[in-house]
């Protein structure tokens, strides 16, 4: 599975294992000694999911996911605590901060690969717009929603973005088409790409607007002028 990841550790040689270790799994890894710097490189990069330490100076784990979490861009991007912290009350804090994986150090680095893998799989499926790969018509009731807000677009308000969301050509074609009801095979045939490739297009447009469903999407994209 090929994804780009960001990985926040202020430990230079667990880092360093770490980055090698996912890049030898197939994985694109950036890399950040602080939040700060991680913070950066999230405007630039939009990885996949974020892999971050807890215990770091001036910003904690803690801190940079609840920045993460109050921005509409990256409210749904995975992120995995990986923390020498592994008391039952730091799981508990950190999965009520809105981490999707507390992963205790020292570890096994094919658990962690397992666990990146697992929740890539799990946004790739809701980024297909159903939640799982046959659920055909659930995802048809969501494109009958979304043809019902285009039917009484006159009546929505479009008002710019508080937030600069910057959209490369091919996320804003892939966003056009999804605003038009097509599904991603349809949107792969228009756009003469994989359908793999239109997931992880769907998936960087959920993690940019802080949505979680194909129709949210759309209603976020039409109030907010994304898209006509």
């Amino acid at each position: 599975m090929s994804a780009r990841l960001l990985l926040v550790d202020d430990e230079p040689g667990l880092r360093e294992a770490v980055q090698a270790y996912l890049e030898d799994s197939g994985f694109t890894v950036d890399v950040a000694s602080n939040a700060r710097d991680a913070w950066e490189i999230l405007q630039q990069r939009s990885p996949e999911l974020v892999i971050s330490d807890l215990m770091m100076p001036q910003v904690d784990g803690y801190q940079f996911l609840k920045q993460m979490r109050e921005d509409p861009r990256f409210k749904a991007l995975p992120v995995i605590f990986l923390t020498a912290r592994g008391m039952k009350s730091d799981r508990i804090q950190g999965y009520q901060a809105g981490c999707d994986a507390y992963i205790p150090k020292p570890f096994e680095p094919d658990e962690l690969v397992a666990i990146v893998e697992n929740l890539l799989q799990r946004r790739s499926a809701s980024a297909s717009g159903d939640g799982t790969t046959t659920d055909f018509e659930g995802l048809a009731r969501q494109i009958d929603e979304i043809r019902r807000i285009l039917q009484s677009g006159s009546s929505i308000v479009t008002t710019p973005s508080a937030i600069k969301i910057d959209l490369t050509p091919r996320e804003q074609s892939v966003l056009d088409l999804v605003a038009k009801g097509l599904m991603n095979k349809e949107i792969a045939k228009q756009l003469s790409t994989s359908v793999r490739n239109i997931e992880k297009y769907v998936s960087r447009l959920f993690s940019k607007t802080g949505t979680n469903s194909r129709t949210e999407l759309v209603r976020f994209a039409l109030e907010h002028g994304l898209t006509k």
